[in-house]
């Protein structure tokens, strides 16, 4: 893997000298833009306005319009200078119960591993979020932008799990949500019982992502020229007066996969 940043991860006036590496990555097929006529790539141009012609990389800046036609020019040392501390560092600011943060706000996970004479305060924070059974919240900058994370160890590894702000996460008020009580009777019974004959210990590898897997063998059979036949079908609505029905025969289902 190839580090994306380097800097400190510091809580308490430790700093641990780390370097940040994305914990995910994409697997989806990638697909180009093509003009239908002759199936020639598009490719997307940065115009100037004024010249009506495309501008090369090297040639553009960022610059904030402060009043209409007019703008300040930001450089990349522009943005560290604003402050060097965050834009070097992930401070920790307080540590928290890890089921204390709802789901919604986890964003996209990083790995941060310790860099050259950096083992033992690293191991030493691993272990005591390990103990604890806390993780850490943490401010840091990224891509010109101030971002907040839970730090918590994951086997060897200390991960930074970015996080959204509260005003980023939408509400649910205005939408149409049924009542309670509605979920009631003999069929919160079997729903039960179905849930316990299906439920697992969490293993991530048992699940892929078999969407990608159909859309590559749909790609061979097209360019092959043969016909494309449809994969399963679309999951019809269950009729209110058919979901008992449909409880038992699902339970029959997972007894006997069981």
């Amino acid at each position: 893997m190839r580090a994306m940043w380097s800097g400190s991860l510091v809580f308490g006036l430790v700093n641990i000298p780390v370097k940040l590496y994305s914990a995910t990555e994409e697997h989806t097929p990638q697909f180009d833009f093509l003009h239908k006529k002759d199936l020639s790539p598009i490719r997307y141009a940065k115009v100037c306005k004024s010249e009506g012609e495309e501008v090369p990389s090297d040639e553009i800046v960022k610059g904030f319009e402060y009043r209409k036609g007019e703008y300040v020019v930001m450089t990349d040392e522009d943005f560290e200078r604003a402050s060097p501390r965050r834009s070097r560092a992930v401070e920790v600011v307080e540590f928290v119960q890890v089921d204390e943060i709802d789901s919604v706000y986890f964003e996209k996970p990083y790995y941060l591993e310790p860099d050259r004479g950096a083992d033992k305060a690293y191991a030493l924070l691993r272990e005591a979020l390990r103990k604890s059974g806390k993780v850490g919240i943490a401010k840091y900058m990224i891509r010109n932008r101030e971002r907040i994370g839970a730090v918590k160890p994951d086997g060897d590894v200390l991960v930074l799990n970015q996080l959204r702000y509260k005003d980023e996460v939408r509400q649910a008020e205005g939408l149409k949500l049924p009542a309670s009580e509605q979920a009631d009777g003999k069929e919160m019974d079997l729903a039960l019982t179905l849930i316990d004959h299906l439920t697992e210990s969490f293993d991530p590898a048992a699940f892929k992502d078999t969407y990608s897997d159909e859309l590559r063998t749909m790609i061979e059979q097209k360019a092959e020229g043969r016909e494309i036949a449809p994969v399963g079908e679309a999951p019809e609505p269950t009729k209110v007066v058919d979901l008992m029905e449909t409880l038992k025969a699902s339970l029959e289902k997972a007894k006997k996969a069981a």
